[in-house]
């Protein structure tokens, strides 16, 4: 670990460095110590931990599954510092960036709900830095991956960007001038649950008729299964693939047999693509971005996910034909995006405690010689 860490502050200097650093990104990140960092982004079932470079370079990575929901959040905690401490062994670790599934506060530092872990309120940055004696910075994971494609991938040089997700559900970010916009709360970017068919179908989070039941992980396995389930004719190739067993229906098959050319895996693909376009289109009016990044598992089917996505986006533009249309563009970072922009934004904390501790070792420094020269001068010539 490094070996600033002895000196590491605690309490409401950390808040007070932590709040500083949204309102200072864009020029912060120009001017970050050039220091290997890590990034942590846990999901519902793996933990993935890296350090990273000041070039978006990861040096190492390892990863294991994630604890059991249902297991206390300390269980969590204990495979982070695990992850970190192992990988310190052969590194030196000057920070700690921690992109979480589930909504957190704007001051990074309480995960407020997780779907997929027993976080309710958890102070999971200051549990973490008390363990590990280094700055630790906690983002949702879609702000982290955002940050991670601005920095190094697809969304470079963009000055607006909106970043959406898709894997299970749909996730999303927003950076503004090379700033993170959370929200007064820090939960902005749920765009996967705006309504955009009323009275459709129950999302798990307690409405009805939310974009990701139309454009995500999820949709495109129910409605493939719901086909297989009803031993539709359409779906004998899929059905034929998995034996019979419809549970075994994953998005990773649909993608691939369509990859094959099984129409009704198309089909499928060109349905949730057609839902994201409509559903970029509506952001576009509300957010009037230059580029929309599409990340997460689902966009692995390339163009025939994102193909009809910019064909419907372009039908349902408000004023299209007489503004200019967002630039929609596949994520490059892949999996690896959140872990990466994770450890990017945990630099700039780290400048600015490498700042405060160095200034905290000079003050001591500094009263150690005073405290020297008082001896001196009450003990006398000997």
């Amino acid at each position: 670990m490094s070996t600033y860490r002895d000196f590491a502050h605690r309490g409401s200097a950390r808040a007070t460095v932590l709040r500083t650093v949204g309102t200072r990104e864009r020029r912060s990140h120009l001017s970050a110590p050039r220091v290997p960092t890590v990034g942590i982004d846990i999901g519902g079932t793996k933990v993935m931990a890296g350090v990273v470079d000041a070039d978006g370079v990861i040096l190492e990575k390892i990863r294991t599954e994630t604890p059991d929901k249902s297991k206390s959040p300390k269980v969590v905690e204990d495979t982070i510092v695990e992850l970190v401490l192992d990988l310190s062994d052969r590194h030196d670790v000057h920070a700690v960036g921690i992109g979480a599934a589930g909504w957190v506060d704007a001051d990074r530092s309480t995960v407020l709900f997780a779907p997929h872990l027993a976080w309710r309120n958890e102070p999971l940055r200051d549990a973490i830095s008390a363990r590990l004696a280094v700055p630790v910075l906690v983002d949702n994971d879609a702000n982290t991956a955002a940050w991670a494609e601005w920095r190094f991938g697809a969304g470079r040089g963009e000055d607006h960007l909106v970043m959406i997700t898709l894997g299970t559900g749909i996730g999303g970010a927003i950076l503004e001038d090379g700033q993170v916009k959370r929200g007064k709360y820090g939960v902005a970017g749920e765009f996967g649950h705006m309504q955009v068919v009323p009275g459709g179908h129950r999302c798990p989070c307690g409405n009805r008729g939310c974009w990701e039941q139309y454009s995500s992980g999820n949709a495109l396995v129910r409605e493939a299964r719901e086909l297989a389930a009803a031993d539709s004719p359409v779906a004998y190739g899929l059905i034929e693939r998995v034996g019979g067993n419809i549970p075994e229906i994953t998005g990773p098959l649909i993608t691939e047999l369509a990859r094959e050319g099984d129409a009704m895996c198309v089909e499928l693909l060109q349905d949730i693509g057609q839902w994201l376009g409509v559903g970029i289109a509506n952001l576009a009016a509300a957010l009037d971005p230059s580029c929309f990044v599409i990340g997460g598992g689902v966009s692995a089917a390339d163009d025939l996910l994102i193909g009809p996505a910019r064909d419907a986006f372009k039908r349902h533009l408000t004023g299209r034909g007489y503004r200019p249309e967002a630039r929609i563009a596949k994520a490059q970072l892949g999996p690896e995006a959140g872990m990466v922009g994770a450890a990017d934004l945990a630099r700039l904390v780290a400048r600015r405690f490498r700042r405060a501790n160095r200034r905290r070792l000079e003050r001591y420094e500094r009263y150690e010689r005073y405290a020297q020269a008082i001896r001196s001068t009450t003990q006398g010539p000997q």
